[in-house]
């Protein structure tokens, strides 16, 4: 529907024609308790799983990492904005004149083009990760079950590790056709990278600068995500003797 008939949800979001009015977050001056206890959380995390594996060489016990850094990652920022008297209001948009006031607007195309990358992309990379799991032998997963690992625990220091072998070099294909089907938000109006770049050159007609800016930057992302994914895959490696 058009900006008078939208669809409204509590006065607080409304949708039409002109896409999803939300609501917008407005920090005070004590906001920046969070983030640091974010930051704090972070660390102290990074610092917790070093000396748990350290513990766990020494002694052999094991420390259930995950849901402790989890919950502190989550619960310290919020418990920071609580003790800090929660300095965050909301801008709620409201309806006057021809649009709506007030507030963020998610734009349809955006949406449109956010949701089709999302879920074409996540289907190929799905594939990409049952494929890998499924190219580490059975008797892997046995073999950790009869040394009395719990399956999750079998998949994540058994099984992954060595699926990562044959997932990552697909995976960094992937992500590289990500960076370039972003591309295709031109023929759905939305003004990404490509679309404004042919408005500039519409209005200026210097088509050769234009292209090779785009050159640049794609060419920059295909070798930065490259470079982090090969980073990343010599992390996973698995080293043998």
């Amino acid at each position: 529907p058009g900006p008078k008939q939208a669809i409204n949800y509590a006065d607080a979001v409304f949708i039409s024609n002109r896409g999803i009015n939300l609501p917008y977050p407005m920090f005070s001056s004590g906001a920046w308790v969070a983030p640091a206890l974010l930051i704090a959380a972070l660390i102290g995390t990074w610092m917790f799983r070093r000396w748990s594996r350290a513990r766990q060489a020494a002694t052999g016990q094991i420390l259930p990492i995950w849901s402790i850094s989890s919950a502190t990652i989550v619960l310290l920022p919020i418990f920071g904005f609580f003790f800090a008297g929660w300095p965050v209001t909301w801008d709620y948009p409201s309806f006057g004149g021809f649009n709506f006031k007030g507030g963020f607007t998610l734009v349809p195309e955006f949406m449109a083009l956010l949701i089709a990358l999302s879920t074409f992309t996540a289907a190929f990379i799905a594939e990409v990760v049952r494929s890998g799991i499924q190219a580490v032998s059975k008797g892997q997963s046995e073999a950790a079950g009869s040394l009395g690992l719990k399956t999750p625990q079998a998949l994540r220091l058994v099984v992954i590790p060595q699926a990562m072998r044959v997932i990552v070099p697909p995976l960094t294909s992937q992500f590289l056709n990500l960076t370039k089907n972003s591309s295709l938000a031109t023929a759905i109006g939305y003004p990404d990278f490509v679309a404004t770049g042919g408005t500039v050159m519409n209005q200026s007609g210097k088509a050769i600068e234009i292209v090779f800016i785009w050159m640049v930057v794609y060419l920059s992302l295909s070798l930065a995500t490259s470079a982090f994914m090969n980073w990343y895959n010599a992390r996973m490696k698995l080293v043998e003797r």
